[in-house]
């Protein structure tokens, strides 16, 4: 599946914030692919350097990586100045995340801010480091976000997500208009199910690893390869028309009620059924998925 021409990116110095796994390291795969040069930033420096060294095999290119925790706005300015002193971004892939599944009125402020402070707060502290320094210069530039359904129509037990998500959608639309004149493009890409090893071990009711999803009306998950390429074309000029917009990616899971599977499931759970539930959970201190 390759569509595009080589040189689609170059010229495209990228930031993609979790790009050290899953589908941030996707997307990173697929940009240095089309020519774009790459910056990575993530919680764990050895995840990014080993990323990093696969790109440098693969591809010949020198990723730039950074340690950074998106929940900290001091983080994520130290890292633009350092992403800055060797060239400018031209796009910001705003791609961190956390979820897990829970009851929402047993979560704790903590675990709510825990997913707010990536999803949310981690988002805006970097689209608005980035904006401020290309307003700063008069450079245009490209942010785009990756969101979840339930950012456009709820999710049960997911409820802080789906609350950032919203959020992020909103700032989309809002910040399209206000940076426009200012050559600023701001897109989203709202995806139905795209298994990754770090999502699957906090979202998924069921262990059993299937190719097919009865949830979509196409029965199956998505390639991360059709979400890099459709991020590809909506960070790259054949775009250059397009702002204010969340394209949906799910296989038209939408049309067949939209609900991540098992959350009907979910509904009738007791709390022995919870309990189980939250001691086969990984710690929510790392959790970390999109």
């Amino acid at each position: 599946m390759t569509g595009f021409a080589n040189d689609l990116l170059r010229g495209k110095r990228v930031l993609i914030t979790g790009g050290g796994t899953g589908l941030g390291k996707s997307m990173g795969e697929r940009f240095l692919s089309l020519g774009a040069e790459l910056v990575i930033c993530g919680r764990r420096t050895e995840v990014l350097a080993q990323t990093a060294a696969e790109f440098r095999d693969t591809f010949g290119a020198d990723v730039q990586t950074f340690r950074c925790d998106v929940r900290s706005s001091d983080d994520v300015e130290a890292m633009l100045d350092g992403i800055w002193q060797r060239a400018p971004l031209d796009v910001l892939v705003n791609n961190a995340a956390g979820n897990f599944i829970a009851q929402t009125h047993r979560l704790s402020a903590r675990a709510i801010d825990s997913v707010l402070g990536i999803c949310l707060h981690g988002t805006a502290y970097c689209t608005t480091g980035v904006g401020r320094r290309w307003i700063a210069q008069g450079r245009p530039g490209t942010v785009l976000s990756i969101l979840t359904l339930s950012a456009l129509q709820g999710g049960a037990f997911t409820v802080p997500s789906a609350m950032a998500k919203a959020g992020i959608d909103a700032m989309t639309k809002s910040l399209a208009v206000e940076w426009g004149p200012k050559g600023i493009r701001l897109v989203a890409v709202a995806p139905g199910s795209f298994p990754t090893e770090g999502a699957g071990a906090r979202l998924n009711v069921s262990t059993e690893k299937s190719t097919a999803d009865a949830g979509a009306a196409l029965q199956r998950h998505g390639e991360h390869v059709e979400l890099a390429n459709l991020c590809a074309f909506l960070i790259s000029d054949l775009a250059s028309y397009i702002t204010g917009e969340t394209v949906v990616i799910d296989g038209g899971r939408r049309y067949l009620g939209g609900a991540r599977a098992g959350v009907a499931e979910m509904l009738s759970w007791s709390d022995e059924d919870w309990e189980r539930r939250r001691a086969q959970m990984p710690s929510r201190s790392n959790a970390r998925s999109t």
